[in-house]
């Protein structure tokens, strides 16, 4: 599979969640910025996806980051997707431009949603849909020390 083919519409991510489903498949679901891919990330997204068997990751758009985190991103949306898209453990990656990734989740209804251990499952922004349908809320613990924003800040010798 091409890297650029894990790079789904929203459109068509429930044909892919369907096929999964008919082979047995546990759908985890993340979401977030990753505008500089760094250890942090990638330590999360394994541990994500290793919660189940297909792991889908909501992307917030550039607006939506620059909603978020004022100068930023540092990488535009297609960037940061195909870096995503490129690791092995990443089965699908969607954009989303909401304030929240809640309409993803409630179109991916994933068997497990997951976020870093900085929240708390009560925080967690769907967890009551997720809950609410017998699936499983989520934290993994995140590497210390690691974060785009300490990473720019360095870059920048403050």
């Amino acid at each position: 599979m091409w890297t650029k083919d894990k790079i789904m519409t929203r459109e068509a991510l429930p044909a892919a969640l369907a096929n999964w489903r008919a082979q047995g498949c546990k759908v985890v679901f993340t979401n977030g910025c990753f505008d500089l891919l760094h250890l942090g990330h990638v330590d999360y997204l394994e541990h994500a996806r290793h919660l189940g068997d297909a792991l889908v990751v909501g992307l917030n758009t550039d607006a939506s980051v620059g909603a978020l985190k004022p100068g930023r991103p540092i990488q535009d949306e297609e960037a940061r997707a195909r870096i995503l898209a490129s690791l092995a453990f990443v089965d699908a990656v969607v954009l989303f431009g909401e304030p929240t990734p809640l309409a993803l989740i409630e179109l991916v209804q994933p068997d497990v949603l997951v976020k870093g251990d900085d929240y708390a499952i009560d925080g967690i922004v769907g967890h009551e849909s997720v809950l609410n349908r017998g699936g499983q809320v989520l934290t993994v613990p995140l590497v210390p020390g690691y974060s785009t924003s300490r990473i720019v800040e360095r870059i920048l010798g403050s």
